[in-house]
């Protein structure tokens, strides 16, 4: 078969409807007959040799009549899942579909043909040296395209961060502000145990004596009333050691434990946040299961960079989540995870 350019697109006739279309999953049927695909369609159907030519020429000389500069990008993930058994369009062509504004492909359930409720996720197809936004990450599936033509896969989705970790409710423990931490002389024995707050000076073996919490832990103990210190001071305490970052910090801090999770400090991580969604008592204590970094929306990400966040939580059996700063408030924080996918 051979495809020929028109004013609307690339066209085939002949059988191409049942050819295809309807047995192959390529194209928009017209009512003549004939089948109208996409460049990536066209290139595709031109490098397996299902098409002949278009207007006279081949694939290599098909390519270089394009101009998209994301072409080759899109090309190698469309090959990709093709390969892998997919069916799959532009967002443009699923008229009753409501893609993330970001994404590239819709892709169909295998075995389930193409219709919109059939599809089971968006893809956003990306460079090795692409930089993208984080607040333009949305729920779906990131296709990232290395500089050796190697595609990967992240999926990205709304995690579920919700535990029923009780939170301590007696009042006035002493406090004073030492350094960068918030020293407790003497707490009640259940704030470290059976709420895993802070750290007993004699080490994570003691069982009672002093506490040093950290200023985040303090604000939030602050504001629920269990210590008699009030948050304003170590605030700008905070403020004063890490700028702005920690009030993001704390807010994000604050989400997760009004949300009945655990956070404690991610840092061996190289993240924010570790966070236990379950959590009893300090001796029955398991896993934690999520790092969470803060972010601001306009902070950029190159796939590299994801990649590596992604390989090192899957790693030590954790899920990464981003915790990004949208509003002034808690309730305008935006929380995404990223993993690896295998389709």
């Amino acid at each position: 078969m051979e495809a020929t350019r028109t004013s609307t697109g690339i066209r085939v006739g002949g059988d191409a409807r049942q050819r295809l279309h309807d047995a192959r999953g390529y194209g928009l049927a017209r009512d003549n007959g004939e089948v109208e695909l996409t460049a990536v369609e066209t290139a595709h159907l031109l490098y397996r040799g299902d098409l002949s030519g278009i207007d006279g020429t081949g694939f290599s000389g098909f390519l270089q009549t394009l101009t998209d500069e994301r072409f080759a990008l899109r090309f190698a993930v469309y090959k990709d899942l093709r390969d892998r058994g997919f069916y799959l369009d532009p967002v443009d062509r699923v008229p009753d579909a409501v893609p993330p504004s970001t994404a590239d492909f819709a892709v169909y359930e295998r075995g389930a043909g193409r219709a919109a409720d059939a599809i089971a996720f968006y893809i956003r197809v990306l460079g090795e040296a692409s930089t993208v936004p984080v607040g333009e990450f949305r729920p779906g599936v990131l296709a990232v395209v290395d500089d050796e033509g190697e595609v990967g896969y992240i999926e990205v989705a709304e995690p579920t961060l919700d535990g029923s970790a009780a939170l301590p409710t007696s009042g006035s423990v002493e406090a004073s502000i030492v350094g960068d931490r918030v020293h407790l002389p003497d707490p009640p024995d259940s704030l470290y145990a059976k709420h895993f707050f802070g750290r007993p000076v004699g080490g994570r073996e003691a069982t009672e004596g002093p506490l040093a919490i950290s200023l985040l832990e303090a604000a939030y103990l602050s504001r629920l009333g269990v210590i008699d210190l009030a948050e304003a001071p170590i605030r700008q305490r905070g403020r004063r050691l890490e700028g702005d970052g920690f009030d993001r910090r704390a807010r994000v801090y604050a989400a997760l434990r009004d949300r009945g999770v655990v956070p404690k400090t991610g840092y061996k991580f190289g993240a924010d946040y570790r966070v236990y969604s379950s959590f009893e008592s300090i001796t029955e204590m398991g896993h934690s299961d999520h790092l969470v970094r803060v972010l601001e929306p306009g902070t950029t990400v190159r796939p590299n960079a994801l990649s590596l966040d992604v390989r090192l939580a899957h790693g030590v059996g954790k899920r990464m989540v981003f915790a990004i700063t949208t509003g002034t408030d808690d309730t305008a924080l935006t929380w995404l995870s990223v993993t690896r996918l295998t389709p």
